[in-house]
């Protein structure tokens, strides 16, 4: 029945983020309304899509999202070389079992990028 989701982020600058999200974070801007500025736009990176929409101060709240990709390790590069600050100063296996790193946008969403540890990565951590 479920196909795919499209969660809605909240944005006080909606054109700061789209620069943010298109040059820093590598996402490509999919759509936006014809509002100037804009107040709803639309974000591709392979096969994830985000939204994203205006928002006023009382309206925001804490978002926290988490991406599976294939290697945290080579985008955990690609946006320090692109100069994006990272919680972290690595990517890290955590006692969940997952590879991952985090970043907090200009508004304070929170993305996670992980992968699933393998069962030789999960043997290695417990020893």
């Amino acid at each position: 029945m479920f196909k795919e989701t499209h969660p809605i982020l909240g944005t006080r600058d909606i054109q700061r983020a789209i620069e943010f999200y298109t040059q820093q974070l590598g996402f490509q801007l999919a759509f936006r309304d014809e509002a100037d500025p804009p107040n709803y736009v639309g974000f591709r990176r392979d096969a994830v899509e985000l939204h994203m929409q205006f928002q006023f101060e009382y309206e925001m709240g804490t978002i926290r999202l988490r991406f599976l990709v294939e290697d945290p390790d080579t985008l955990f590069n690609e946006y320090r070389q692109r100069g994006v600050e990272c919680l972290s100063n690595s990517v890290d296996n955590t006692l969940w079992g997952t590879r991952e790193f985090a970043l907090y946008d200009l508004d304070r969403n929170a993305l996670t990028f992980y992968r699933d540890l393998t069962p030789a990565e999960k043997g290695r951590q417990g020893s």
